[in-house]
């Protein structure tokens, strides 16, 4: 898979048909909106032994199905993609789902996302996309403007970019090639024009960047699955390390919007310190600020987080001046 192919785990006879899958969920009006794991498990454990009748159900619940007892078009369509699996009952299960977000469908992996290149969608993605849409929206960029959306998963950040900017170069870049291949659908589907880069960061993209979006993972996965391990500094490794990339090809008057969680520690959070040393070492503005004081409360019961009193929702808004400070004298 070179960098510029985002279709490499993908046949074109499986692109075709989640393509037309999308198509056919959007025209019956589809809506379904993507909860965390542990409430997701929740819901399916009051259905437990209960099969999957309406497309919701299939596509947003994850639950099992019988064949021939959910909508015609949609159990064609799975199949000829390749995405339906047989349990040892005999019974079906969709392979991916597909959520709603600003009005728009987005492919990504079934529940559960146990897989190590599974594509993630969830609260923190309908997050991601409304602080675009509050920290963009000042903006005037157009034709000779790129943006770039580093580690991009379905899509999510690059799709609410090309939304709000439609004449720009969005790219979108991501180390998984399962990703790249169903966000580059999601974008067919939303219309948007987006360039796919497969690799890390900036995956090779040379020139300046106007906008760089990032919603690193934050959460120290001892299966070190690329959508959930955050890596060292308690998750926040990654964030930092996205963080520097960007900023070192932001141009004059260009911002980068990153999302992402930190773990308190003793009151104090590292991340928040690192970034702000970032800033001044990079002369550049820096607005942080905690957008939920406490998720994925279940992780301080492991080892991991042992001195971890809290985890945190953060942005972190980096900006450029336009006019670098002039020398001392």
């Amino acid at each position: 898979m070179t960098n510029e192919d985002p279709h490499g785990t993908l046949s074109s006879d499986q692109r075709d048909a989640l393509r037309n899958l999308l198509r056919h969920l959007a025209a019956t009006s589809y809506h379904f909106v993507t909860i965390t794991p542990a409430s997701h498990a929740r819901v399916l454990a009051r259905r437990w032994g209960q099969l999957g009748s309406s497309n919701e159900d299939v596509l947003g619940w994850s639950m099992p199905f019988a064949s021939g007892q959910i909508d015609g078009a949609v159990e064609r369509l799975l199949t000829e993609a390749g995405m339906v699996e047989a349990g040892s009952d005999g019974h079906l299960k969709a392979r991916i789902r597909v959520s709603s977000l600003h009005d728009r469908l987005y492919l990504h992996s079934a529940y559960p996302t146990e897989q190590d290149d599974a594509v993630f969608l969830g609260p923190d993605s309908y997050r991601f996309a409304n602080l675009i849409r509050a920290e963009a929206k000042d903006l005037s960029l157009g034709a000779d403007s790129v943006l770039v959306d580093i580690g991009t998963g379905a899509g999510v950040g690059a799709i609410a970019a090309a939304d709000l900017f439609p004449d720009a170069r969005v790219v979108m870049t991501d180390l998984n090639a399962r990703a790249l291949a169903l966000a580059a659908i999601n974008a067919a589907h939303a219309g948007a024009r987006i360039e796919a880069r497969h690799g890390r960061d900036l995956a090779g993209h040379v020139g300046q960047i106007d906008l760089a979006l990032a919603n690193p993972p934050y959460i120290i996965d001892p299966a070190g699955r690329a959508y959930r391990d955050g890596g060292g500094m308690h998750g926040a490794e990654i964030a930092l390390a996205m963080s520097r990339a960007a900023i070192a090809a932001l141009r004059p008057g260009g911002r980068l919007i990153l999302y992402t969680g930190s773990a308190i520690v003793q009151g104090r959070d590292r991340l928040k310190t690192a970034l702000s040393l970032l800033a001044d070492e990079c002369r550049m503005s820096l607005r942080y600020q905690e957008i939920d004081p406490d998720v994925f409360g279940e992780e301080l019961d492991t080892p991991g987080y042992a001195e971890v009193e809290r985890i945190a929702l953060v942005s972190a808004i980096f900006e450029r001046s336009r006019h670098p400070p002039s020398a001392p004298f």
